[in-house]
Parts: C-alpha cells; sequence; structure tokens
C-alpha cells in the first residue's frame, strides 16, 4: 500500500488520490506507484471509471519533484510503465478517467489533468507551464495543449509561462466546467456514476478510434472502423452489449451492460 497514494473502487468507480504534500509533486518513486495503480485500474474489469484527484486545496499538483531532483532523480530516468504520472503515456486506456482539478497544476501536474478525458476545476484553479523558465520543455504538454486550446494561446503559455486562470480555461474549452470548490467532487461523482452505468464497450471504442484517428487521414481512420481493424470495435460488434443495446431500444426499457 502506498504512502502517497490512495485508491477505492465504489460502483465501478475508481478513485486515486494523490496525497504527497506540500505540493504533490511527483518524483521517479511515487511516478512509477501511480503507474501499478493506473495499470491495476485499466485491467480490472470491475473498475469502469476513474477519478483523479489529489489532497489538499492550494496545488492539485505541481509537476516534476525539482527538491527529488537536487538529491539525484534524474529527469530522464525511470518514471514506469505509463511514463510520468503513471497515465499519459499507458498503452490501451480505454476507460474514461475524469480529472477533478483543485488549486495550482503546475508543468507535469498540468500533463496529469491533459492526461485525463475530462477535466473539472474550482474557481481557485490556475494553469501554467513554468518549464521555460527552467530552461526545459514540458514535453507532453508541447504536443497536447496545441491541439487542445487555440494554438497561439497554447504557443503563449509554453513560450511565456503564463498563468492560466479558471475562467479563462473554461472559456478556451480546456476544462469542462468550473464550480465552487464544496460542489467538485460531488459533481465529478455524479458524472463518473453516469459513465459507469453506461456501455464499457463502447467507451473503449471511443478512446480507442480517438487515439488512432490523431494521426490518420478521416478515409483511413473510417476504413480502420468499418474493417474491424481496430480490436475494441471488433470486440464491440460481436458484443452482447451491441445485441442489448437495440432490443431495449425496441423493447422500450433501460438498457443492461454487462461489457460483453
Amino acid at each position: 500500500m502506498s504512502d502517497v497514494l490512495k485508491t477505492s473502487l465504489s460502483n465501478g468507480v475508481f478513485h486515486v488520490v494523490l496525497d504527497r504534500p506540500k505540493a504533490n509533486a511527483i518524483d521517479l518513486k511515487t511516478s512509477r506507484e501511480m503507474g501499478e495503480v493506473f495499470k491495476a485500474f485499466r485491467d480490472n474489469p470491475d473498475a469502469r471509471v476513474g477519478i483523479v484527484s489529489t489532497a489538499g486545496d492550494k496545488f492539485f499538483c505541481a509537476g516534476w519533484d525539482l527538491k527529488a531532483a537536487a538529491d539525484g532523480d534524474a529527469v530522464d530516468g525511470d518514471y514506469g510503465v505509463g511514463g510520468f504520472g503513471g497515465l499519459q503515456e499507458l498503452r490501451g486506456m480505454n476507460k474514461p478517467v475524469i480529472a477533478a482539478v483543485e488549486g495550482m497544476t503546475v508543468g507535469g501536474g498540468f500533463e496529469l489533468a491533459l492526461s485525463c478525458d475530462l477535466i473539472y476545476c474550482t474557481k481557485e484553479s490556475r494553469f501554467a507551464l513554468p518549464e521555460i523558465k527552467a530552461g526545459t520543455l514540458a514535453d507532453a504538454a508541447t504536443v497536447k495543449l496545441p491541439k487542445r486550446i487555440p494554438y497561439h494561446i497554447a504557443m503563449e503559455m509554453l513560450f511565456l509561462g503564463r498563468w492560466m486562470d479558471a475562467e479563462e480555461a473554461k472559456h478556451h474549452g480546456l476544462v469542462n466546467e468550473v464550480l465552487d470548490a464544496d460542489k467538485l467532487m460531488d459533481h465529478v461523482w455524479q458524472v463518473a456514476e453516469t459513465l459507469a452505468a453506461g456501455p464499457p464497450l463502447v467507451f473503449a471504442s471511443i478512446k480507442e478510434v480517438v487515439r488512432e484517428a490523431e494521426a490518420l487521414r478521416f478515409q483511413d481512420a473510417m476504413n480502420q472502423i468499418t474493417k474491424r481493424q481496430l480490436a475494441t470495435v471488433d470486440m464491440l460488434y460481436d458484443s452482447e452489449d451491441n445485441l442489448e443495446g437495440a432490443k431495449a431500444f425496441a423493447e422500450k426499457r433501460d438498457p443492461v451492460w454487462k461489457g460483453r
């Protein structure tokens, strides 16, 4: 059991809490532990949706632990199975993951949030990529951020390391919703429970199609889908759930998803 990671599973919702005072910064050891936790979530059929949150209200996550780096943690060291933070390079992560952001979301912490499918934050939350001021590259954010928000805004954040507040993040579509601090987790859990009650094979197909299509032309992506060249799509089209959806519609009832 990790000292800095708290996990729980309830009604299909897997909740991971990073609790590493003072700023929830991530060193190599913590990153490797996070990778094992997210891998276990990925491989557990009873876990249908994930929530990522952190302890405290000042920092969601300060990213790379510079104190640990000063003590010998190499920036290009072994981050573990899922890369930095355990999530952004984890292969086959075909389940919905929600980030519940409260506080400053900085550098690698920002990249951790970007690795999630949905982001909800508090009004006090702020986002920044200060790596430029340390003379280094915010690698994952440099790949992802210009695809999530307008190019010139993303480049301004990368070049200048400036802060973005919650309302601007919502304006640019970086976060799904901005909430009062006392309502954040209730809302996130409501969304998570809605997803957990949904069709897991369809969610898996959505995530794989989105991921694979990113580097393909439209028609090439469509060909992969219609020719059932993607594992999740092939599984979906032959599944009981695929038939159940049609039956439930015809019988005017709620579908019962089994994930098979």
